[in-house]
């Protein structure tokens, strides 16, 4: 754990990867499931470092963990998603480029998805967003202010973010001529997460094929946008 400072000039904690090689290797902000900083958001910051990446996990919830979804509700319902990105995320992005890499991408899955797609328009540092099955309310979406490309994995079969907004969110980003690239799959909701189906929440499934595929392409886009 590390702490790195906001643009605001207020400290924040996280959970910093570094590889093992290259100590200025490109970063990657990597934003929490509504659960909070679990082992699970750590893992995929770990399988980043391993690949390479210095990936740094923000405690957006500040200590908080949720274990079942009312407690992870109420947390996130009491979350400022415009404050968490554009002081939180953007100092980890900040922090990441101050100290080695030259170009940050951000991901985020679940609420970390919304988050990722709102700091596409409210951090100007940021070299490229990966969005795993998450959006905001898309008023708040500023599609012209996306400057860096996007990759974006949705879920066919999302009862918490529903298909036919993903198509709305595309045609704003397209309408604006953003670089995007957003893929479907025939899954549910949290699918690259393993422990989904011990939440006990019938929307949640874990699909190892679909959940190898988004890797597979998130690897090959950020290679392509952020080096590595």
């Amino acid at each position: 754990m590390i702490s790195f400072q906001r643009p605001d000039g207020k400290s924040s904690n996280a959970y910093l990867v570094e590889p093992a090689e290259a100590k200025n290797a490109p970063g990657i902000v990597v934003i929490q499931e509504w659960w909070g900083l679990d082992n699970e958001i750590k893992n995929v910051a770990d399988r980043l470092g391993k690949a390479g990446y210095r990936a740094l996990v923000p405690d957006l919830y500040r200590g908080k963990l949720a274990l079942e979804a009312n407690e992870a509700e109420h947390l996130m319902n009491d979350l400022n998603f415009a404050d968490a990105a554009s002081q939180d995320i953007r100092g980890a992005v900040q922090y990441l480029k101050a100290t080695g890499s030259t170009k940050v991408a951000v991901t985020g899955f679940c609420m970390g998805g919304a988050l990722t797609v709102l700091s596409a328009g409210l951090v100007p540092e940021c070299d490229g967003t990966v969005v795993w099955y998450g959006y905001p309310p898309l008023e708040y979406v500023d599609a012209q202010a996306i400057q860096k490309p996007m990759l974006a994995h949705w879920a066919l079969h999302d009862d918490f973010f529903s298909i036919a907004g993903v198509d709305q969110l595309e045609g704003k980003l397209k309408a604006a001529g953003v670089k995007y690239d957003f893929q479907r799959y025939d899954a549910k909701h949290a699918f690259a997460n393993p422990k989904s189906e011990t939440r006990g929440l019938p929307p949640l499934q874990y699909n190892p094929a679909a959940a190898d595929l988004a890797w597979e392409r998130t690897m090959t886009f950020l290679k392509n946008t952020i080096g590595n």
